[in-house]
């Protein structure tokens, strides 16, 4: 499924918009205990292990806003934004959020060189 930050998509026509989709993943305490202890373990370098379990929410957030677009009966999303806040007590919890028009696009066929015009 095409999914875009932008409004339209090259090469494709929208000819239906179906609604606003979103994502929502929520992780954990445990995450920033975990890049607590691997930002330690660097020395100030990278945090490998955060950085790998947001792209893994940031994945399911999408995954989550294109499951609802293709439920709307659409093939594509546009105008997808995404956020990451803290929530929760302290903030203890790390949200992933995207959200997105879902659409139908049609693919343009070329007009073939030499029709009238």
């Amino acid at each position: 499924m095409i999914t875009t930050t932008t409004t339209g998509i090259d090469g494709a026509v929208i000819t239906r918009y179906l609604g606003i989709v979103t994502g929502e993943v929520v992780l954990g305490t445990n995450l920033f205990e975990d890049m607590v202890a691997d930002f330690r373990d660097r020395y100030g370098g990278r945090a490998g292990g955060y950085e790998r379990k947001l792209a893994q929410a940031r994945s399911q957030a999408l995954r989550q806003m294109q499951t609802q677009a293709m439920e709307l009966g659409g093939n594509a999303v546009v105008g997808v934004k995404l956020d990451h806040e803290t929530v929760g007590p302290q903030g203890g919890l790390l949200m992933v959020t995207a959200c997105g028009t879902a659409v139908v696009a049609e693919r343009m066929v070329p007009t073939p060189s030499g029709a009238g015009g």
